[in-house]
C-alpha cells in the first residue's frame, strides 16, 4: 500500500505486476495476491477487471467514486448472544450514497434468528453507532456487558425484549440495566455463500 501511495503522490501510474515485483523483489504472483487482499480489505479499488487503474482508499472515509470502506468490528450473534469481539476485522466496501451515516461499522451475523427479516449466517451487518432506539428497530446490543446481538428493540416500560424474527427462537427479556444499544442496524451486505443459499 505504501509503495503505491508513494507512486501515486509522485504523479506516476499503478505499475503493472510485473513492473511492481521487479521493484519490490517479489514475484508477480506475489503481487497479484497483495492487491487482491488490499483490494479485499477495503484499501483499493480496481476500475476494471483488468484494468491497472487503481483507487487507493482509507477505512471509514467515503470515496469520490461513490464507494466508501466500513471497517468490520469482530461478530455478532443472531440467534444466543456471542461474546463481543472488539478486534478489528478488516473492512468493507459499500455505497457512499446509501451508507451515508458517519463512523459507520459492519458486523459479521452468526445464527439464524433474524432470517425473516433478510439477515441470514454470514451476512454483513452495516450499522450506524447509536446509544438509544425506538420500538421496532433492528439494533445490536449488547448484553451484560460483554455479549452483542442483533435483535428487534422493544421498550416495555420496566424491562426490554429483543426479539428475533424466527419463530425457532425466544424473546429475550431483560431489565434495564442489562441492556446497552451500541447501533441501529441500517443495512446488510451479502457474500456469494449466503446468495447461494437462497
Amino acid at each position: 500500500f505504501d509503495y503505491l501511495r508513494s507512486r501515486m503522490e509522485a504523479g506516476q501510474d499503478a505499475p503493472s505486476l510485473r513492473a511492481a515485483a521487479e521493484e519490490l523483489g517479489v514475484s508477480h504472483t506475489a503481487v497479484a495476491g497483495l492487491l487482491q487482499t488490499l483490494q479485499d480489505k477495503g484499501w483499493l479499488r480496481r476500475e476494471g477487471r483488468y484494468s491497472r487503474s487503481l483507487v487507493l482508499l482509507d477505512p471509514g472515509t467515503p470515496d469520490p467514486g461513490g464507494v466508501r470502506a466500513v471497517p468490520i468490528i469482530g461478530r455478532v450473534a443472531a440467534g444466543l448472544p456471542l461474546y463481543a469481539q472488539q478486534e478489528w476485522a478488516g473492512s468493507v466496501l459499500v455505497d457512499s450514497t446509501v451508507f451515508r451515516g458517519d463512523n459507520l461499522f459492519a458486523l459479521r451475523v452468526q445464527g439464524d434468528s433474524m432470517r425473516d427479516a433478510g439477515i441470514l449466517e454470514g451476512d454483513l451487518a452495516i450499522c450506524e453507532p447509536r446509544q438509544f432506539a425506538t420500538n421496532g428497530e433492528i439494533v445490536v446490543a449488547l448484553v451484560g456487558g460483554e455479549e452483542a446481538t442483533v435483535k428487534r428493540f422493544f421498550y416495555r416500560g420496566d424491562h426490554i425484549e429483543l426479539r428475533p424474527e424466527n419463530d425457532r427462537h425466544p424473546v429475550q427479556t431483560y431489565t434495564l440495566g442489562e441492556v446497552l444499544i451500541q447501533g441501529k442496524v441500517i443495512g446488510i451486505q451479502r457474500g456469494p455463500e449466503q446468495m447461494a443459499a437462497l
